[in-house]
């Protein structure tokens, strides 16, 4: 049996946007928790995320104390711009409570979290290389970790958050006879491109028979595009020119300026999720329980929305003694996350659809440029779009 150094009430491996919420929240309501993260803290503040914070995910930050502290970025305007058959079309959605969104990248909001964190005093520590074990045996779960100086410590806790993603330690400590994985691959892929050069447009999307295309503003002189593609597609066939040229051919028009590519990604989409959510004294937030694919712009919502469950359950476990919410705490994020992979799904196929029909044929293509019309014609269909894009269902 390992001897333990320290002991602590939750030990949140990863430190992403669901593990730091996590850990502000239990900060700010005196529960004891130690974060503990693969990377280090400049590769943690950097990494570029796309975000947007829907009004559930915003309200959420109010009610525990923290919108002023970490929620930043624009607005969340509620219209979306399409390139459709070469002229450009708004979308416009809305409701009389989706005021409260915001365009806010998730290195931003891991950014605010970790200043907050660190700042109100909590433990987080990088470089950390984690094991687990003992998560579903007497006396408690232990974390194992060595830090960059090569020093061993055990840390002894009442539960574990894995909120390390899809390819980190805790989910793999589930054994694969208790996990059941539900996935749907989607047959494409997204070229994602950083580029140092203003965009056209703060936000454009195009449905070209080429394929779908996006276009976001990440700042004054950066961008983000993307470009459907065949899943064995190779990032080193993309030149820089080609990138421009297909960017211009899919929006039908020039772009700002050709500036330099900083980066190049190949993204399939997919959608995966994982049950049940805990096992034991081990509970999975975020990406390490379920993936939704970067069109439904629901990824970091999910991830917030299993940390304010699991934050209140053991807030109520530790201060009333009752473990309801706990053991409830996978079918509650279940219940939600089924509910956003169905419109992850409709709404990733019909964008990609609508565009092109090499995919899923002609048929398919029809039905979702009819789907498409009904968000601009029908006022019900908008409303019910408009509830689950701003975060309100």
């Amino acid at each position: 049996m390992s001897t333990v150094d320290e002991n602590t009430t939750v030990v949140i491996v990863g430190a992403g946007v669901a593990g730091l919420t996590l850990g502000n929240f239990l900060l700010r309501s005196g529960i004891d928790c130690v974060i503990v993260e693969k990377r280090g803290r400049e590769y943690v503040e950097q990494r570029q995320r796309a975000g947007v914070i829907d009004t559930r995910a915003a309200r959420m930050f109010r009610e525990w104390g923290l919108e002023d502290r970490v929620v930043g970025g624009a607005p969340f305007e509620p219209v979306m711009n399409f390139r459709i058959d070469g002229r450009t079309r708004p979308l416009a959605f809305g409701h009389e409570d989706n005021g409260d969104g915001r365009f806010c990248p998730q290195q931003v909001l891991v950014r605010n979290l970790i200043d907050v964190f660190v700042g109100d005093g909590g433990d987080l520590r990088f470089e950390a290389d984690v094991s687990l074990e003992n998560i579903n045996g007497d006396g408690g779960p232990r974390v194992r970790y060595r830090d960059n100086a090569g020093s061993e410590k055990v840390i002894g806790c009442e539960f574990v958050a894995g909120c390390d993603g899809d390819r980190g330690v805790s989910r793999a400590a589930i054994p694969g006879e208790v996990l059941t994985r539900h996935s749907h691959e989607y047959g494409y892929a997204w070229l994602t491109v950083l580029a140092e050069v203003p965009a056209n447009h703060q936000s454009m999307m195009a449905m070209h028979p080429r394929g779908f295309a996006g276009q976001f503003a990440r700042g004054a002189n950066a961008s983000r595009f993307y470009l459907q593609c065949p899943l064995d597609t190779s990032t080193s066939a993309w030149t820089g020119d080609r990138i421009w040229d297909e960017i211009e051919t899919r929006f039908g028009e020039p772009v700002a300026e050709r500036g330099r590519i900083a980066s190049t990604q190949l993204v399939p989409l997919r959608s995966v999720v994982y049950s049940p959510m805990s096992y034991g004294r081990l509970y999975l937030l975020g990406d390490a329980a379920h993936i939704v694919p970067p069109m439904s712009a629901k990824g970091m919502n999910l991830a917030l929305h299993d940390a304010d469950v699991f934050a209140n359950a053991v807030v109520r476990r530790a201060k009333d003694g009752d473990s309801k919410l706990l053991e409830g705490y996978s079918a509650t994020c279940l219940r939600h996350v089924w509910n956003y992979q169905a419109f992850a799904a409709w709404w990733t196929e019909l964008v990609h659809n609508a565009g092109d029909a090499s995919y899923q044929g002609e048929f398919r293509r029809q039905v979702a440029r009819a789907d498409l019309e009904r968000l601009f014609e029908s006022g019900s269909a908008n409303r019910l779009f408009s509830e689950f894009i701003t975060g309100l269902n």
